[in-house]
């Protein structure tokens, strides 16, 4: 496995590379978990060749997120890929990927103005201006995103379609916990008493599910019980529970087709969220 930090000699491998062999590429922050070993898992699958970024990205950061506190420990993350059969690790510093202001950022018009993307401005221009220095860099065929931002794997899904890069999206189902939880590197900071009740929000979810399988369409409905599921079950502070279309995370008048039923809460210390996507007859 190959640990590369320079966005030069990424760009020479990946040329010799591409001359006979195809490229998965899984972009993450680090501070991998099981979820990030679910997308690898994947991409060594279909590809010849497996690369997964590491880069903590300032850009996706606003002023009042934890970009200093984001967790990091490479070594770690360097000896899970390389259990997962990784072969290269695109690791720059943002020196490297940001070496003096960028004079064109990616501006995201759709799909960004509901859920988590209505309280952090700007936070996925910068998702999709540093996918799209990613993507001319690593130049993969296919791309590995989880399902657990699913308004992430939304607005890839536009840049992808919309800039016409010749890359298949691949979504990856949620990796969870016994109990339901889904994985994330925020779970760390959860006091024990809250990591026992943050099950709870996933059971909101399936809660939804089963009032959807039983005939329930009124989309207030179903909010309104998941709310008071979650206000009873836990001690977080509700910041969104939602439903809209997917991938176009638009309002509906009548739940019916794709949906995406999304939440947001926040414990002392971290922020979660959970969704579910499935089709409704």
């Amino acid at each position: 496995m190959k640990v590369i930090t320079s966005i030069k000699e990424m760009q020479a491998l990946v040329k010799e590379i591409k001359k006979d062999k195809s490229i998965g590429f899984v972009p993450t922050m680090g501070y991998l978990h099981e979820g990030h070993i679910q997308l690898m898992q994947e991409a060594r699958l279909e590809n010849d060749t497996v690369v997964v970024s590491i880069f903590v990205n300032p850009l996706q950061f606003g002023p009042n997120d934890d970009y200093d506190s984001y967790p990091r420990d490479f070594e770690r993350d360097q000896n899970i890929c390389s259990s997962e059969g990784v072969d290269i690790i695109f690791h720059p510093s943002a020196e490297e990927m940001y070496p003096s202001p960028l004079s064109v950022k990616a501006l995201v018009q759709r799909r960004t103005n509901v859920l988590c993307g209505e309280s952090r401005p700007g936070h996925f221009d910068g998702v999709a201006t540093v996918l799209t220095k990613l993507f001319n860099i690593v130049q993969p065929e296919r791309v590995y995103l989880g399902m657990k931002d699913a308004q992430q794997v939304a607005v890839v899904e536009g840049l992808i379609s919309d800039f016409n890069f010749p890359i298949n999206l691949i979504p990856v189902g949620t990796v969870r916990e016994e109990d339901g939880l889904a994985k994330s590197s925020r779970n760390i900071r959860l006091a024990p008493e809250e990591r026992e009740e943050a099950p709870e929000l996933y059971r909101s979810l399936l809660l939804a599910k089963e009032l959807l399988e039983a005939g329930e369409r009124s989309k207030e409905v179903v909010i309104a019980k998941m709310k008071k599921h979650i206000e009873e079950k836990t001690t977080g502070i509700i910041d969104y529970v939602e439903i809209y279309s997917f991938p176009e995370l638009e309002e509906y008048e009548r739940l019916e087709g794709k949906i995406i039923i999304a939440l947001a809460v926040k414990f002392a210390n971290a922020r979660l969220i959970d969704n579910l996507v499935l089709t409704v007859e």
